[in-house]
């Protein structure tokens, strides 16, 4: 009982140093409320209509209220069901990914919440480390007291890739 409680306060000690360690190196989320997304460049004849799209990538960023909700509870119901539930982080996510890497020894299930993918869009790289992990959770966190749940969405909604060079629901 001693040996558990002495692991406990051990891990509690390591942890608030992790924590005051990197959230002093996170970015400010801050930037974003503003953030521009890239879009293509976009010609269109002199009456208006689209002539011909130049870029890498597609995306037509729209609101959140403009996306069919059908469209959003599809998306919720693929990527985090309890979205609207929790702090940003998923604890039961983290714990099912975690017995997976300890049961099957790979790094199959990532765990992340929409607010955690909205932390690694933005600011992360995609490297899977345990390092960028915590990061990604300590963003999340600090995401989650700046942002409300829709806005994190909308934000998600306009970023994430969907394929042939489409990113956001829009594109």
């Amino acid at each position: 009982l001693i040996m558990l409680f002495s692991l406990l306060i051990t891990l509690i000690a390591f942890g608030g140093i992790a924590y005051y360690y990197l959230d002093s190196q996170l970015p400010d989320v801050e930037a974003l409320k503003s953030v521009q997304l890239p879009i293509p460049l976009r010609v269109y004849t002199s009456d208006g209509q689209l002539l011909s799209e130049f870029g890498e990538l597609r995306r037509d960023p729209v609101k959140l209220n403009q996306i069919p909700p059908l469209l959003i509870k599809a998306i919720l119901a693929t990527e985090d069901q309890r979205f609207y539930e929790h702090p940003g982080i998923d604890v039961y996510g983290l714990v099912r990914a975690a017995t997976e890497l300890v049961i099957t020894g790979t790094k199959a299930q990532g765990g992340s919440t929409i607010t955690m993918q909205v932390a690694r869009n933005f600011y992360l790289t995609r490297k899977k480390t345990f390092m960028r992990k915590l990061t990604e959770i300590l963003l999340a966190l600090k995401i989650e007291r700046e942002f409300t749940k829709d806005q994190i969405l909308e934000l998600y909604l306009n970023k994430i890739f969907l394929g042939n060079r489409a990113h956001g629901v829009a594109a």
